[in-house]
Parts: C-alpha cells; structure tokens; sequence
C-alpha cells in the first residue's frame, strides 16, 4: 500500500469548492504512475520495451465527494495482475475518515502494433506484480450501455496540451468532455456519488471529439465519439446526489 497526501488548489475546485473531478482522476494517475515507478514497472521501465500502460476502466464509489477540502489522503494498492490484465486499487481519506474507493483495470500495449502484451512476459515476473486474488470488499464495475436517446452534444477540439507523455489524449480529458454538455445547474447542484467509466479507443492531436450525454434524473450517461470517424472512444456512467 502505498499513500500521498495531496494538497488542493483552489484552481482544482469549482465555485462551491468541490474537487473537480478531472483533478481527482489526475492525482489517481499520477500516485499510479509514482507506485510503478518505486515498484519497477512504471514508465521508465516500460517505455525501453516500447510498451506503455493503458487504463481500460475505473469504478469509483464515494461515501463523501470531497468538498471544502484543501488535503486529500489517496491510499493505492497495485492488486497484481491475469494473463492480459493488471489491477488498481485506491482509496480516498479526509483525515481518518474514508471518502471513496477505486477499483481501476490496466493492459500493457506494445506502442508500435497497438497489441495488448502478457503482463506476466513484459515484466518478466516481478515480485511486486503478483497473481491477482479477488477479496471480499472489492468493488464491482457496473455497467455501461450505449446511449438509446442523446439529449445533448457537444463537439471539442484537442488542444496540445490535451496530450500526454504517451502522445494520445490524457484519460483526465475524457472526463471534462463528458461532462461539459451537462446544465450549469445540475453540475452547480449535484456531486458525484458514484462513476463507471470504461475507456475503448485513443485519440490524438488533429481530431475532434463529439460529446453526448442522456440524463435520466440523477443518473447521467455519456459517450465520447471520435468526431471524424465515429469510433467510440469513453463511455461514461454517472450517478450523483445534492451537493
């Protein structure tokens, strides 16, 4: 188990100062990618076999969305791995109090044929990495469907700075698009109390991305199109409650 406290800007709050959720998928990632690195398989390691990590999906449960906070404690686990699958865990902490939990899904791609690689073959049998054990407590990803209505669209640009050290969007991106098309109202009301989010195809600098989203009273759903061919690249699941 490995932590940080994070210290909260107020430019990572929104005007109720509530943590921005693109900020909280941001420090994810980043204590990620610092575990990795002190465990021998971040990108330091990976980047010499041309390989990068991919996050294929989180589910994210909140007993208290973080609000008014300007020090969040995430705790984060690596829980080993299957034959093409690696495995995540965290947790977010007000002090002793336990704001949420994280369950998140990763795969190692070879960055030239986009193929997904063994876990087991490209770390070459890590002890830090173990066989992955399904406990008790573990979170269960709910599921995310196609929209069958679009209630509301939104087409972006990528900027340069929407890009990151593996030359495609950044995940945090995805989050901010999805969620742009919502009423100031409702975003300026609700919290999040849970997310499901399931990540399908990369896109780069050039492209556009379309947003659509259906809202059914507090449940929202979202998809995130690659604007040029249709691709689906995120889908969203989102269940909030007043803030």
């Amino acid at each position: 188990m490995f932590s940080e406290i994070v210290k909260i800007r107020y430019s990572e709050m929104d005007l109720d100062l509530v943590l921005k959720p693109s900020f909280l998928l941001q420090f994810m990632q980043d204590l990620a990618s610092d575990n990795a690195e002190q465990l021998g398989f971040g990108y330091s390691y990976i980047i010499k076999k041309n390989l990068a990590w991919f996050l294929l999906k989180y589910r994210i449960e909140f007993e208290d969305y973080p609000s008014g906070l300007y020090e969040l404690k995430i705790f984060t686990e690596p829980r080993g791995y299957n034959k093409l699958f690696a495995y995540r865990d965290f947790a977010f902490y007000n002090g002793e109090y336990l704001l949420g939990r994280a369950a998140s899904t990763w795969s190692l791609v070879d960055l030239d044929t986009k193929n997904i690689v063994p876990v087991s073959e490209a770390l070459e049998f890590n002890s830090n990495m173990p066989r992955f054990e399904k406990r008790e407590q573990d979170l269960t990803y709910g599921k995310v469907r196609p929209l069958e209505k679009v209630d509301r669209e939104k087409v972006f640009e990528i900027r340069y700075d929407d890009i990151d050290v593996n030359k495609h969007v950044n995940n945090a991106n995805y989050l901010i698009w999805a969620f742009e098309p919502l009423d100031f109202e409702f975003r300026h009301l609700k919290k999040l109390k849970s997310l499901d989010i399931v990540f399908k195809k990369e896109i780069k600098y050039g492209n556009k991305v379309l947003s659509q989203i259906r809202v059914e009273e507090n449940i929202t759903n979202h998809v995130l199109k690659n604007a040029d061919n249709g691709e689906d690249l995120c889908m969203i699941c989102a269940n909030w409650i007043d803030k």
